[in-house]
């Protein structure tokens, strides 16, 4: 085995382009998991079966059947009932409604680690339900599971090539596609193969910085 550095170069348009639709991929679908889990989370705490047995259902539904036949049947079904997206926005919905049925459980860890006594203090304070949400349990649940959160982050960059299987090509993709095309499989597969582990590293010390602004 030879290592090419010409490979390389010629990989890199390829490379850039998988990049960009990884970091799409990664920070959209962050975002949906993040807000939908919080959803999740404090619709479970409804005082009410009708919401939250419907809620619990589909959301342990969603977290133990697989990710990729999720994504075949955002893909493949629902433009049988008249509902059609793209294969990225396709992927992004489904990474970030796979993962949030994860976040939900580490908010909902988080609020119950509040302690009582802020539950008190703002019931003497005759705070309105929003204001106490908003204002003093969520702030002290969220400081509390950022680093759970950063985990399901690097989670979901490392199970971004499942989009492959609906067409979308991220860097793997891009890596796969370049190599069927030029028979060289080694270079790219060790170029995407750094990319990961640089961008997962990046992604650890933005999630430490921001935990030790929340703490302090």
């Amino acid at each position: 085995m030879k290592w090419d550095w010409s490979a390389v170069a010629d990989f890199m348009p390829y490379f850039w382009d998988g990049l960009l639709v990884t970091l799409q991929i990664l920070v959209l679908g962050s975002l949906i998991s993040f807000v939908l889990g919080l959803v999740w989370a404090l619709l479970m705490r409804v005082p009410s079966r009708w919401v939250t047995w419907p809620v619990g259902g589909v959301t342990e539904f969603i977290r133990n059947t697989p990710l990729l036949v999720q994504l075949f049947f955002l893909f493949y079904v629902l433009p049988e009932w008249g509902l059609t997206f793209s294969a990225l926005t396709t992927g992004i919905f489904a990474i970030g409604l796979h993962y949030s049925t994860y976040t939900m459980q580490v908010y909902r860890a988080g609020i119950e680690a509040v302690p009582v006594g802020q539950w008190e203090a703002a019931t003497a304070l005759n705070l309105p339900v929003r204001r106490t949400w908003t204002a003093v349990i969520l702030p002290q649940a969220v400081r509390r599971v950022v680093p759970a959160l950063g985990n399901y982050v690097i989670s979901m960059l490392k199970d971004t090539p499942l989009l492959m299987a609906i067409t979308v090509l991220e860097m793997l993709g891009e890596a796969r596609l370049f190599s069927q095309q030029h028979f060289q499989f080694t270079e790219p597969l060790t170029v995407i193969g750094i990319a990961f582990i640089v961008i997962s590293y990046l992604a650890s010390l933005a999630l430490r910085s921001l935990e030790r602004r929340l703490v302090h």
